[in-house]
């Protein structure tokens, strides 16, 4: 989408690392500027969470792909309250586990998945008017976006949002939620198939020391000038 894009069919492509407040930032702008939003890193966690209930080997892409081919993901777009159904069934709790956090880089570095929950994702973009966060977004599900977005932060301020955001059974110690996120994002930067990466026409926007507010004020502030007075 080139410059003759408007807020009604305008995509927002929001990537970045673990913990770089891609999701608030990206519910926050959605809801400034009266757009749809999609959560893409939650479908893939979604499938992630069924593997683990089939007793599926992560490990395993082949077992991964062939399972993947039936399952039935459901992602809602409003920013005010996003919901992700597996089968019917809301999951959003479920996808947050530890379990899944462990899980949900080598699932959605197997090909088919990725092929799969991509076309999924741009049925439901459509003709635009919607914020898209996830890791591959600007680079593959969205490559001709109107704004593409790069989100990073240190790892020692990643860790304390990633660590405020665990629900109270799975509190870890910051140190222990930095690794964590650093290993993911190595992990998912290095796969073959549609790595974390900037996209060559991304704004990059470091947002450690920035408040939510001021992150989703310089997103809309550039939304706004991508689209005709």
């Amino acid at each position: 989408m080139g410059a003759g894009a408007n807020l009604d069919t305008i995509v927002i492509a929001m990537d970045g690392t673990a913990g770089s407040g891609k999701s608030s930032a990206s519910r926050g702008v959605a809801t400034a500027l009266g757009l749809r939003y999609l959560d893409t890193g939650a479908m893939y966690r979604a499938m992630t969470w069924q593997m683990l209930l089939d007793g599926v080997d992560v490990q395993d892409p082949d077992a991964v792909a062939e399972r993947a081919e039936t399952v039935v993901i459901e992602s809602g777009t409003d920013p005010a309250r996003a919901t992700i159904r597996l089968h019917g069934s809301d999951v959003s709790r479920e996808i947050r586990s530890g379990e899944v956090n462990v899980a949900v880089s080598p699932v959605s570095a197997v090909p088919r998945v990725r092929e799969l929950l991509v076309e999924q994702q741009r049925r439901i973009i459509g003709t635009g008017g919607i914020v898209v966060e996830g890791r591959d977004i600007g680079t593959v599900v969205a490559p001709d976006a109107a704004l593409k977005v790069y989100l990073s932060a240190d790892p020692s301020a990643r860790a304390k949002r990633r660590a405020a955001e665990l629900a109270a059974d799975q509190k870890r110690d910051l140190e222990h939620v930095e690794k964590s996120l650093v290993r993911r994002d190595a992990y998912d930067s290095s796969r073959a198939t549609a790595p974390l990466m900037v996209a060559d026409d991304a704004v990059q926007l470091d947002t450690t020391k920035l408040t939510l507010d001021q992150v989703v004020a310089r997103i809309v502030e550039l939304a706004r000038s991508r689209v005709p007075a």
